[in-house]
Parts: C-alpha cells; structure tokens; sequence
C-alpha cells in the first residue's frame, strides 16, 4: 500500500496552529486578569485609635487645656502613589463634616504622608483638646482625610472623616 507510513507535514502545521492558538488566548486571558485585578474600586481610608494604636478603649474625657494621645490609621488604595494629609479640628454636631463638605472649623493640626497603591500608615498623634466656657462640656475630635491633587496642585478633601467624642473637664 502506498503512503503507509509516511508522515504528513500539513497535520504538525494544523498542530502548530492550534498550539499557537491556545498561547494567544492564554496570553490575551491572562492579561486581562491583571488588568482587571488592579482597575477595581478606588479608595481610601482613615481610621481612629487609641493610644496603644489599637481599636477601643479610647479616652472619654479629657482636662481641659491637656493633650490626648492617640493613633492614626490611613491607607491607599488609589491604584497609585497618593499624598494625604489629615487635618485636626475641635467641634460638636453643628460643625462635623459631611461625605461632601469638610467641616467649616480652622484646622488646628495637620499630619502627611505619602503612601504606595495598596500601602497603609499608622501613627501615634497628641491632639490638644479644649472648650471655650465651663466645664463638662462634650466636644468632637474631627480627623478629615484630604488628597493632594498633583494636576491642580491643590489640597481635596476626600469626603472621608472619623471624630472621638470627648467630654472636657475642670480646668489646667
């Protein structure tokens, strides 16, 4: 019989084909899995601890005039280096901020950082904490997170805030 065991040419090239058509496909899917993996949400966050850096038993009153020892948390997820700042202000509920409108009030302290895409900060803060007459009176720590807008060359406000309410008593 003629042709047995002749090996064609055209069915290692309709191989090669397929083999080649699966690595375009592997490739084109696998990109797109990283793509897709690092083009989520953007976001950023802040957060309030206590002193120990840890979430809860945070101070309930305060002397008035005195400094309270705190942590901040902030964290990236920008999907890019970011620069933040938070700003530290003293209010009640006329005066917190919105997820819109920071707060009206002066900034009294201010703290930065700049943070990597998927990169978080924690660190100890001493706020002051005053009330303006008397005693007994409950006042908002205000923490607002705000980014530097490097197109603008501007501060933004995030729309991202946390407050601690303190009661402050006596006097220094």
């Amino acid at each position: 019989m003629e042709g047995e065991g002749e090996v064609t040419f055209l069915d290692d090239e309709e191989v090669f084909a397929v083999i080649i058509a699966i690595a375009v496909v592997g490739s084109v899917l696998g990109a797109a899995m990283i793509l897709r993996s690092s083009s989520g949400e953007k976001f950023g966050a802040i957060g309030l601890l206590n002193d120990q850096c840890k979430i809860g038993n945070y101070p309930a009153a305060a002397v008035n005039g005195s400094e309270v020892n705190l942590c901040l948390f902030v964290y990236n997820h920008y999907g890019e280096p970011t620069y933040f700042k938070v700003e530290y202000k003293i209010g009640d509920n006329s005066t917190l901020p919105t997820n819109s409108t920071a707060s009206p009030l002066h900034e009294l302290k201010e703290w930065r950082v700049i943070l990597n895409n998927n990169e978080n900060a924690t660190f100890p803060i001493s706020v002051p904490v005053y009330a303006a007459v008397g005693t007994g009176e409950e006042k908002a720590l205000i923490f607002e997170l705000w980014i530097y807008n490097l197109s603008d060359q501007s501060w933004e406000y995030s729309g991202l805030w946390t407050d601690l309410y303190i009661n402050i008593t006596g006097v220094r």
